[in-house]
């Protein structure tokens, strides 16, 4: 047995559906719904309904994509293996890193959204905790306590954390849809649609951008931590699409009747101070639950701004971990961080690593708005591998087993990719140039274990990540030649800058897919499923030269090049 194969023996296969969906919707449940409505609200006025369809969308698309790969590889830290398998080092730690990035900042975010809605008490100690824009010195302490809580609720077994997810995962279902029914029956001014600028008083281009910076990605990302625990799901096959899709769907129910409650629930007289823009509740929902009397739901509120970003505070603390995990075995971590406790299935020094990271974000990133933002751009990045990691292996490794195989794919990948495309793009400059900057910063670790290889070894794995790496650089480029709505010089026309940047994800797309190879990680894997041995006695050799012929696989004559490189 390998290391690898040893490491996943020690997790525990505990997690059926119903878990898997609770910690999904767990994820999506956390500070989004608390702060959201107001944010995409002020971005976008009453438009922000279609904002968070658009967010559901982009999320459900991509999320097809997630859900082949991850009944296809049931592993650990599932996110941030699939590019190295289809793609090699370079690729794949360029998407593992955005993708842990995006889901490790969640966990201080959690813990900051948390501490800024207890700044709302009467209590004078408690308005000291937030200072308008983030949190103070008393603040960042008190968030520093939650993150050893989530810390410590994961440290000890897989099936604590399961239970009290999901005891957890039900309050934050109930609360939020009380809140919109109570807000709903309080006070529903349709005047506040018609007033200050009307249906969209910023235009559509707002409405766009609030899908990337109000926390609407960041709230639909929580598609993702299902599949980083595919290691420990029963019958992964079928819990884990069932777990992704329903949870986004359900979450999508919810947001759109908090997004309309927060729109009619808006008094008058805080949107003649300067309309939606001008909006500055240090706790919306609980706020407005006051101006309307409604003091039995703030204080649920105020209760629940603990019990929802905590809930979700402990499931990023668990599938970061199984992250690193993942991250370690493709090679780009110290072994010690492949460890996971026999006696409790946790890998430990992982949860470790992800504390002392998750503290250097609360002190770097101290209001719940710059995380929110750092996060939405990260998650985008970590996405477009997905949609060209799915149809490459498709091509490279048919005859590996997929318990989840949608025909619709090859329409649906392209277009996920051109919608993470997009969501990059709203974004704004030079928000988008900054996450990439810091998708940079990682380069280093992936040099420091990579560039000791030979350069023959090295050389089919640069040829195969160039990709990426252009993808990012013509990203910021679009994104600072771009419209001036979204920050750019304008240099692209209104709505042109649209199809340039649809057309630039289709093409990096194409150029993904024909640069994937069948690299020694993807024939590791093929070759632990036994999908190899199953080739070999069907009259094909187990151990084949493949040639790339017009997007399908056929066997080569003689020996051949692509099984050293890219296609």
């Amino acid at each position: 047995m390998s290391t690898e194969q040893e490491s996943h023996s020690n997790y525990r296969r505990s997690l059926g559906t119903v878990a898997l969906t609770a910690v999904g919707l767990g994820s999506i449940i956390g500070s989004g719904w608390l702060f959201g409505a107001e944010r995409a609200a002020a971005l976008a006025g009453p438009a922000a309904v279609i904002s968070w369809v658009i967010g559901a969308v982009v999320a459900l698309t991509i999320a097809l994509t997630y859900t082949e790969l991850g009944a296809m590889f049931p592993k650990a830290g599932g996110m941030v293996r699939y590019g190295q398998y289809s793609h090699g080092s370079l690729a794949g730690y360029l998407a593992a890193w955005a993708n842990w990035i995006a889901i490790v900042s969640v966990i201080p975010g959690e813990a900051t959204a948390s501490i800024q809605y207890m700044s709302s008490w009467s209590f004078g100690w408690a308005k000291g905790l937030y200072q308008g824009e983030e949190l103070s010195t008393t603040g960042i302490l008190a968030a520093s306590v939650l993150l050893v809580f989530y810390f410590f609720v994961n440290w000890f077994a897989i099936s604590l954390f399961a239970k009290t997810n999901t005891a957890i995962t039900v309050f934050k279902v109930v609360v939020p849809g009380l809140t919109a029914g109570a807000l709903l029956l309080a006070h529903f001014d349709t005047g506040n649609v018609a007033r200050h600028g009307g249906f969209s008083p910023n235009g559509w281009s707002a409405v766009f951008s609030a899908v990337a910076v109000s926390g609407i990605v960041w709230a639909f990302n929580g598609f993702q931590p299902p599949l980083n625990m595919a290691a420990e799901a029963r019958k992964p096959g079928r819990s884990l699409p069932m777990a992704v899709i329903g949870s986004i769907l359900i979450a999508l129910v919810i947001y759109l009747a908090l997004q309309v409650a927060f729109l009619m629930a808006v008094p008058a007289a805080d949107l003649a101070k300067g309309g939606w823009a001008g909006l500055s509740f240090n706790s919306p929902l609980a706020d407005l639950s006051i101006a309307w009397g409604l003091n039995w739901l703030a204080l649920l509120l105020y209760a629940d701004a603990f019990v929802s970003p905590s809930g979700t505070g402990m499931i990023y603390a668990a599938t970061t971990s199984r992250m690193i995990h993942g991250v370690q075995e493709n090679g780009h971590l110290p072994g010690v961080f492949g460890k996971v406790d026999r006696k409790t299935g946790v890998p430990r020094p992982a949860l470790l690593l992800n504390l002392v990271v998750a503290f250097a974000f609360l002190a770097v990133f101290r209001g719940w708005g710059s995380i929110a933002e750092i996060v939405g751009v990260a998650t985008v990045i970590s996405y477009v591998t997905g949609p060209v990691a799915v149809m490459s292996l498709r091509r490279l490794a048919p005859e590996l087993p997929r318990p989840v195989r949608l025909r619709a794919m090859p329409v649906i990948a392209p277009l996920a990719m051109v919608f993470g495309s997009l969501v990059m793009y709203w974004a704004r400059w030079p928000l988008t140039g900054k996450v990439i900057l810091i998708m940079a910063i990682g380069l280093p670790i992936w040099a420091w274990y990579e560039l000791r290889r030979p350069w023959a070894e090295l050389k089919p794995h640069l040829e195969a990540g160039a990709w990426m790496v252009v993808y990012l650089l013509v990203m910021a480029f679009v994104s600072w030649a771009g419209g001036k709505e979204f920050g750019g010089r304008g240099y692209l026309p209104e709505d042109w800058d649209l199809l340039v940047v649809s057309l630039v994800g289709l093409a990096f797309y194409v150029w993904g897919v024909r640069s994937a190879w069948r690299n020694p990680s993807l024939a590791a894997i093929v070759a632990e499923s036994g999908a190899d041995a199953a080739g070999a006695g069907q009259g094909r050799p187990a151990d084949r030269n493949l040639e790339h012929v017009a997007g399908d696989i056929t066997l080569c004559k003689k020996p051949c090049p692509c099984s050293e490189g890219p296609a």
